[in-house]
């Protein structure tokens, strides 16, 4: 057999197995947000940060505050449910490989180079409870935590995407739909979820 073919075998087997993984970790995620609208509360609330900052008539933006704190309200909730859920499956599910590329069965072979999604998604739950709008004392403020609140959100979305495919497959989403650098998302979000998700990143590093 020479060089040629055994790489077209070896890079073969590689995919199927990177696909497979892939195919597994994207079903158990959607399995357990399945009973959630996680993705539809993020979307209409990040739509609804944007309306309420752009609109001019203060009291019609005292009026969308509100309805945006009870859609805040509902998503945090829903999201520490699916977090504590999460939670209580086994880590050998649940790692996600920290290289840039997709290779199988890395968080197996290597894993020194994995994070627990686990305490990835525990992290996010906290996050996203800490920097709700509704806690806002004045208009100020609550511009201020609906760009944290944004950014957590999208670190969250990343992470997820991270879980399905790769950290690398990841960033590319994130600037696809959101036009934001991964980079930029991490400068974002509060110094607490910082410093807390890159101690989870490099754990094991």
């Amino acid at each position: 057999m020479d060089f040629l073919t055994l790489a077209i075998i070896v890079t073969t087997v590689l995919y199927v197995l990177k696909k497979q993984e892939q195919r597994q970790h994207t079903q158990l995620l959607a399995q357990h947000l399945a009973r959630f609208q996680i993705e539809k509360l993020m979307a209409n609330l990040m739509e609804g940060y944007l309306r309420v900052i752009g609109e001019k008539d203060a009291q019609r933006r005292e009026q969308i505050w509100p309805v945006l704190a009870n859609t805040e309200s509902s998503l945090v909730s829903q999201f520490q449910r699916f977090a504590d859920e999460f939670a209580t499956l086994p880590a050998e599910q649940t790692r996600a490989s920290t290289l840039p590329l997709a290779l199988p069965y890395m968080t197996r072979v290597l894993p020194s180079v994995t994070m627990d999604v686990r305490e990835t998604m525990k992290l996010h739950a906290q996050a996203l409870a800490a920097a709700r709008v509704g806690d806002a004392a004045d208009e100020e403020e609550r511009k201020r935590r609906a760009f944290t609140m944004t950014a957590e959100l999208m670190l969250m979305q990343h992470t997820c995407h991270w879980f399905c495919r790769s950290r690398t497959v990841a960033s590319m989403r994130l600037l696809a739909r959101h036009k934001t650098a991964y980079e930029q998302v991490l400068q974002s979000v509060a110094p607490a979820t910082l410093k807390a998700y890159d101690r989870l990143v490099k754990a094991r590093n």
